[in-house]
């Protein structure tokens, strides 16, 4: 078994110091990212409400791709820094070859549904014609091009699980910026370019991860020494496979509920209005950016754990995970106490209607109260991945959406009451937090209180 002679920072460096290390250029790129989905969304809302609402809708099919390659990342991220941290080279280079392998054929699947599938989607949401047709522009753009983003943050994640985290921001903050830049030029048609609407957000968004996609992939080829990521007598490891989705399906499958959720929630909220879907779409925006800094503080911080759990070093894990929960509540009261304060000013950002205002205040107010709750469970779900418990990650996921949050919606709606239908998001936020703690103690208990202090 190949030997790495030299120590990782990750075993050695002050927890703070690595976390902050390790995490803040996460941090930065994603609120980058989060800034040009806000932006994208402002930019479609000049067109119309229709336009805005058909790129809400579109949402949950955006939202799987995202999730399948951040919980095929998350799989690859957890497999690569624990055979890092054992000494094992030769099993890390197999878990990155084996990653963008899996990656290839999730783009296969993406596509064949762009093209084939948009359309039935979009008709089990609504029957109104220009929201269809927004979204049907939107959504194959986004499929058929996929290998974009895929392949962005599959490259991305390489990078993060070596330790190399500012790369990863230099890519990320790179492909947002093309993306801000070309988003007015391509939806309005400015410079002599043809008017694309929708179409053409879409496909500054497909631009911008292609730049990203391209700095990844050098990056990984000139600065990524410790992986070897020729393909010379490559061959699909079906062992290597299965740990990485070992890890891997539960991520995919607990970001995906994410879709379904917002599925469901849409088709409660077009019994209402078409602007309640919209208003929904608007506080997804708001919320991507509440919580993708909150993520990037977990993308950090699973190398960290997942190093540092093969390393058998318990003080250094258990150090790691409280201190990302202090900084991701912290965080996250600041963002509520934001909507709390002036809902009404972030919904002029997207050419609120004043029914939409109507709508959209007491909706930013009443969800923004789960936000409380939301950064300590995000912090111990990245956490059970990293330690190889990925499955506790999906059952609080799945009873927080599936079993909690969208039964009370469903149940809040009968009233003909909007405003009791945004009740549902801080109801299951309180019954995620206490399945998370108490997986949390069971999952101590069983992996990390044996380990090396």
């Amino acid at each position: 078994m190949p030997i790495l002679r030299s120590k990782n920072k990750m075993e050695v460096m002050p927890e703070n110091k690595l976390l902050i290390q390790m995490s803040l250029p996460i941090i930065i790129s994603m609120l980058v990212q989060a800034l040009y989905n806000i932006v994208d969304s402002i930019f479609v809302a000049q067109i119309d409400e229709n336009a805005l609402t058909a790129v809400s809708i579109a949402f949950p099919i955006q939202n799987l791709l995202i999730s399948v390659a951040n919980g095929t990342g998350v799989g690859i991220n957890a497999l690569l820094s624990r055979s890092l941290g054992e000494r094992n080279s030769e099993k890390a280079d197999k878990a990155a070859q084996n990653g963008v392998f899996l990656m290839l054929i999730s783009y296969i699947v993406f596509m064949i549904f762009g093209v084939f599938f948009a359309q039935a989607y979009l008709e089990s949401q609504t029957d109104i014609p220009a929201i269809i047709n927004y979204g049907k522009a939107y959504i194959t753009i986004i499929c058929c091009f996929s290998i974009t983003q895929l392949g962005q943050i599959t490259f991305e994640r390489l990078l993060q699980a070596t330790g190399k985290s500012i790369y990863t921001m230099i890519s990320q903050a790179t492909g947002a910026f093309v993306n801000i830049i070309l988003d007015p030029i391509l939806i309005f048609g400015y410079f002599g370019l043809p008017k694309l609407g929708v179409a053409g957000a879409a496909a500054a968004t497909i631009i911008g991860q292609y730049v990203a996609l391209t700095i990844a992939v050098i990056f990984n080829l000139t600065k990524n020494k410790e992986l070897d990521l020729s393909f010379h007598h490559f061959r699909p490891d079906i062992h290597i496979i299965g740990q990485i989705y070992s890890v891997g399906l539960p991520a995919i499958i607990m970001q995906s509920l994410a879709s379904v959720m917002t599925y469901g929630i849409n088709k409660i909220l077009f019994t209402f209005s078409s602007t309640a879907a919209a208003v929904f779409g608007v506080y997804f925006k708001l919320n991507s950016f509440a919580f993708m800094p909150v993520f990037g503080l977990t993308n950090g911080m699973i190398p960290v754990v997942s190093f540092n759990y093969g390393a058998r070093h318990r003080k250094r894990i258990t150090k790691t995970i409280k201190l990302s929960i202090l900084y991701a509540m912290s965080y996250m009261l600041i963002c509520l106490a934001l909507l709390q304060t002036f809902p009404e000013k972030f919904l002029y950002l997207f050419k609120a209607s004043e029914n939409m205002i109507s709508i959209g205040i007491p909706a930013l107010r009443i969800i923004s109260i789960s936000f409380i709750f939301a950064g300590f469970c995000i912090v111990l779900l990245a956490g059970f991945q990293a330690l190889g418990h990925g499955f506790m990650s999906m059952i609080v996921s799945f009873t927080r959406q599936i079993i909690v949050l969208l039964p009370c919606a469903y149940f809040f709606s009968k009233s003909g009451v909007l405003n009791n239908v945004w009740w549902a998001f801080p109801c299951a936020e309180i019954v995620s937090v206490v399945l998370s703690a108490v997986f949390m103690k069971i999952i101590y208990n069983k992996t990390i209180r044996d380990l090396e202090p």
